[in-house]
């Protein structure tokens, strides 16, 4: 049993005695970092020459930072709202600046995204390696410590605690520590913040070394705000939700594009109607988009936000059970989840019980509600309310004692969500710390080795996983199937292969799945003269996802089904999908290449892929309120909102002293909204920069 601290430094002298003069700590992904401990940690080690660190984690989260005074002042007010008291990293500041010291080094499998493609010491010391993958690579780099935050609950006199947001990659190190011999020190942080989640997430403190409960250790979440949603994210979400077939499994990401599917679910359930006739003005030939009879479960690597949103509209509420055998039966209809001497018999058949029950058969009836507690197994009798029958699901006298006292009678232990960490909005973890008992037992958060992967439970994850559609996202795509989705081809990381390449893998190992890869078709100033470029392009020089993978891609243009067509089929399909300015170009490549016949031509239908036709296509979708820009929230106040806008107009035009004067002499007669000026600092400017800025300003407004 663990050692209990409400001192972080004693806690820490009773770890370093024993792990010697060189720490190498293993630490989950975003907010699952216990933040006091590894700051303590830290700068202890950063002042000892005589020791060293190495940090292996992934996912470092810093506060919004700003780069001028106008950016602080609007920024300012936000950041104290929404994040609070969040410690913020002390290894993440030194690394951004350039300041880790010599006995210090920091690994990360994932970066937050964009964030460290200018910190040369980011990229030389990013490890390549999937999510399933991260517990061994950090057993393989030594790891020596084991540190998490982790939530706390009082219950029935005893103290229990919950990996929380994190049980991720902690429940896969775990085993590998007693399987290996290895000597780790496990330490837990409370964080009273953290929503308690139950189930696989709840610690097994014959695990654990260590447990700190000090003031230090609790703080605001770091939050992941809502982002806008654009009309071709909306059109791309809507393609998506198109596709999640009723009753099947669904894996989303985060951000906006995670949003605008969760939307178009919404809205394919609760306004079918208004939801086909979208459809039908992005041209989608789609038909199975009824309303969801049977549910869904959702099964993902991050439990973000769209799944409580989809958790309160009823979407999610498929369960899935913890027993193949009872799984199949469930997806073949041979059985229901209402209770009955029927279900027995088809156990029975299916091998997963025996006809003369001995006791792991009763203690599974009973796991999942299909015996009552009260039945009891005496020898080769049953005892049902202290009346004595065979222990044989074929006798009769059974049969009628178990009908009138021994059933339950609707099955338990279901969970329609599964998830192995989570990350979002505030109001998102509000949500989770609201959750009523029944709803919050339904929600299991485990390891990634059970999500994001078949083996090892091959069996219970394709019964569980039926008819799922793993739904990613990526940044580019070859007109010949290949996804780019985490890295350059320079190199340079963007972000982490995370667990993508294993969901692909695995819908091409489920015979019913659907891998589902989306991205916005173009970018605007991603060209060499800052001009809109194409996302699809003929080939790159690096690859998140071979095309050997393909399977579905969907643009705002349409969806291209490539799984099994050549490669001709494969360049036709994604020229469809692709904004009109790059397609000819983008053909005459592939002509070029010998890939595709001379005498191709994209088809007068598929000509007309430009934002300005798209946006006319959803604009009355939007005017009549289905397509907000923020569908589920913003922490924007409205008049922040408004100016977020006017400081995006500033920025486009800041390099361009034509279109300043311009928009200074026009706004010349302007005043600021009431209490703008106030705001943003600029109601007494000084300097000649500061009335230039406050004029422009105004304008822009």
């Amino acid at each position: 049993m663990p050692r209990h601290f409400d001192s972080l430094d004693v806690c820490l002298d009773n770890m370093l005695a024993l792990t010697g003069p060189r720490v190498v700590i293993g630490t989950p992904l975003g907010i699952g970092k216990p933040n006091a401990l590894l700051n303590r940690l830290y700068a202890r080690i950063k002042a000892d020459p005589a020791r060293s660190l190495r940090i292996l984690t992934a996912l470092s989260l810093q506060k919004p930072q700003t780069s001028n005074a106008l950016e602080e002042a609007f920024m300012r007010p936000f950041i104290d709202r929404v994040f609070g008291d969040y410690v913020e990293l002390d290894y993440v500041t030194d690394l951004r600046k350039g300041k880790l010291p010599a006995n210090v080094d920091v690994s990360e499998f994932f970066l937050k995204s964009g964030d460290y493609l200018r910190n040369d010491y980011a990229q030389q010391n990013y490890m390549a390696t999937h999510y399933t993958h991260a517990a061994r690579d950090m057993l393989l780099q030594g790891v020596n410590v084991v540190a998490q935050a982790v939530a706390i609950r009082e219950r029935d006199g005893r103290t229990e605690y919950s990996l929380s947001c994190n049980p991720d990659v902690t429940l896969d190190l775990l085993p590998l520590f007693k399987a290996t011999g290895a000597q780790v020190y496990r330490v837990l942080l409370v964080n009273r913040e953290l929503p308690f989640m139950e189930n696989d997430a709840i610690v097994d403190l014959n695990l654990i070394d260590a447990v700190v409960d000090c003031p230090e250790g609790t703080h605001t979440l770091f939050s992941a705000p809502n982002m806008n949603v654009s009309l071709a994210e909306y059109a791309i979400g809507l393609h998506a939700s198109s596709l999640v077939r009723d009753g099947g499994t669904l894996q989303i990401g985060i951000g906006s594009l995670g949003d605008a599917i969760t939307q178009g679910l919404i809205l394919r359930d609760r306004q079918n109607d208004d939801y086909r006739a979208m459809l039908l003005a992005l041209g989608s030939h789609q038909t199975q988009v009824g309303p969801f009879e049977q549910g869904l479960y959702g099964c993902s690597e991050m439990f973000v936000n769209g799944f409580m949103k989809l958790m309160q509209a009823g979407i999610i509420r498929r369960p899935v059970y913890d027993h193949a055998g009872l799984q199949n039966l469930l997806n073949s209809g041979r059985i229901s989840e209402q209770i009955c001497l029927d279900m027995l018999d088809a156990l029975v058949e299916h091998g997963s019980i025996r006809t003369l029950l001995n006791a792991a058969d009763v203690a599974l009836l009973q796991r999942f509600g299909i015996f009552r507690e009260t039945v009891t197994l005496d020898g080769e009798t049953l005892v049902i309310n202290d009346q004595r029958v065979p222990a044989r699901l074929d006798a009769v006298e059974t049969r009628a004692a178990l009908s009138a006292a021994g059933l339950g009678e609707r099955l338990r232990g279901g969970h329609t969500m599964t998830g192995g960490f989570f990350l979002g909005p505030r109001d998102f973890y509000q949500a989770l710390r609201d959750l009523d008992d029944d709803t919050r037992a339904k929600v299991n958060m485990t390891a990634i080795g059970f999500i994001n992967q078949l083996y090892g439970q091959d069996g219970l994850g394709r019964a569980q996983r039926k008819d799922a559609s793993f739904i990613n996202t990526c940044m580019m795509m070859t007109l010949l199937g290949s996804a780019i989705s985490d890295g350059l081809e320079t190199g340079r990381v963007v972000s982490g292969v995370g667990g993508q390449y294993n969901f692909v893998a695995m819908s091409h190992a489920l015979p019913d799945a659907q891998s589902i890869l989306m991205l916005r078709s173009s970018r605007e100033g991603g060209g060499p003269r800052g001009e809109a470029s194409s996302n699809i392009v003929w080939n790159y020089g690096y690859t998140t996802i071979p095309r050997q993978l393909r399977d579905i891609v969907i643009t705002e243009y349409g969806i291209a089904d490539l799984r099994g067509h050549t490669d001709r089929e494969i360049i036709q399909r994604l020229l469809a999908i692709t904004d009109s300015r790059f397609q000819e170009q983008l053909l005459a490549k592939a002509k070029s290449a010998g890939k595709i016949e001379a005498g191709y031509v994209i088809p007068a239908s598929q000509r007309q892929n430009l934002p300005e036709v798209l946006a006319a296509r959803l604009l009355p979708f939007k005017d009549k309120g289905l397509l907000p820009d923020f569908p589920f929230g913003c922490d924007l106040t409205p008049d922040e909102l408004k100016i977020a806008k006017v400081l995006n107009r500033m920025k486009a035009i800041k390099d361009d002293k034509v279109a300043v004067l311009k928009a200074l002499w026009n706004g010349r007669n302007k005043t600021a909204p009431a209490g703008w000026l106030q705001r943003m600092q600029l109601d007494n400017p000084q300097s000649l920069q500061e009335k230039i800025t406050c004029r422009l300003f105004i304008a822009c407004s």
